[in-house]
């Protein structure tokens, strides 16, 4: 008996609101509720990088499964790969990923999707997120390093969703691709003022939200360049000097399994003995759902360190699913 599933490409997705932040930050909050209630499953993602590669922090391929549960329970997979030299050897985003949707009942395969657009976008919506519970309320001033296409949305979705921003200041070691995210959001915002700094210290020391969206295998950012009341979204986990940890008010994780791993800072952190699961503040999920508060003053400066979870991008690609069952769009494929 023959089995239909759905294929959406990523024009699909685009004409479903998928460049837009709404559908992302309501499936991302209902994720993250859903992951501190414990109704999810989520193996630990395995990076697979193969022997030729250089060893470069954004050369890998990552099988991301999860099961997502509620009233509209899910399963799923993202398989993402990424090259860091993609854009200057290939002239290809860095990243390209697919996912898959299975119906819990059975088991069987119902969707097929472009995954890119829905990995970067589910990104920026944890960082929205982050920012409703973590950053000063009506904060003005956003800083970003890095310009890439995580960066784009990033901001994109910052601006949707926060209506008193007023300036945007930009920082990337290629200055070229700065000034053209810069006129990027200075064509579709009007009265956004959009700063290229020239360094990032200069990004940094006048942020309120900072987002880091790299692709840096070291650290770069000190704690003594924020500003007191800053939020941090440490989107490309690499950024921030082991003291930004140690010496932040509160640092939030995602997952604390998922962060706590792999060698990055905050696994580093921990086998040296300085950071432990009873220093970190809280898992997102659980200030959603109320059970640890979120900001509390004005001058704590917050670390939100987001290593990114497959029930987020489960989550998200199972709304614009069904949204497409809704309007009919999709080219229908047969197993």
């Amino acid at each position: 008996m023959e089995h239909q599933i759905l294929y959406l490409s990523k024009q699909d997705l685009i004409e479903l609101g998928g460049a837009h932040s709404d559908p992302y930050v309501a499936a991302v909050s209902r994720a993250l509720e859903l992951h501190s209630a414990g109704d999810y499953v989520q193996p630990l993602k395995p990076y697979l990088r193969s022997a030729g590669e250089n060893g470069h922090i954004a050369d890998r391929i990552i099988a991301m499964p999860a099961y997502v549960g509620g009233e509209t329970a899910i399963s799923g997979l993202k398989w993402i790969g990424s090259k860091h030299d993609n854009p200057a050897k290939r002239n290809k985003e860095r990243a390209s990923a697919l996912i898959i949707l299975n119906d819990p009942e059975s088991n069987y395969p119902v969707a097929v999707m472009e995954g890119s657009l829905i990995s970067s976008m589910r990104t920026a919506a944890v960082t929205v997120i982050g920012a409703r519970y973590l950053a000063r309320e009506g904060f003005q001033a956003v800083s970003v390093i890095g310009c890439g296409l995580i960066a784009k949305m990033q901001i994109l979705s910052l601006l949707e969703q926060f209506e008193a921003i007023r300036a945007v200041r930009l920082y990337d070691l290629n200055p070229e691709a700065a000034g053209r995210l810069a006129e990027e959001i200075r064509l579709r915002f009007e009265g956004i003022e959009v700063i290229v700094e020239e360094t990032a210290e200069q990004a940094v020391r006048q942020a309120e939200v900072l987002v880091t969206a790299t692709v840096a295998s070291a650290p770069h950012i000190p704690y003594e360049w924020l500003a007191k009341g800053t939020f941090v979204s440490n989107i490309s986990i690499m950024d921030l000097h082991k003291d930004v940890f140690i010496q932040a008010d509160k640092v939030v994780v995602d997952d604390w399994e998922q962060s706590n791993r792999e060698k990055k800072i905050i696994n580093q952190l921990v086998l040296e003995g300085k950071f432990s699961r009873e220093q970190l503040h809280a898992e997102l999920g659980e200030i959603l759902i109320g059970r640890k508060p979120g900001r509390e003053s004005d001058d704590e400066i917050i670390v939100l360190n987001p290593m990114g979870m497959a029930v987020e991008d489960i989550a998200s690609a199972a709304e614009l699913y069904r949204r497409a069952l809704s309007a009919g769009k999709g080219t229908p494929l047969w197993l």
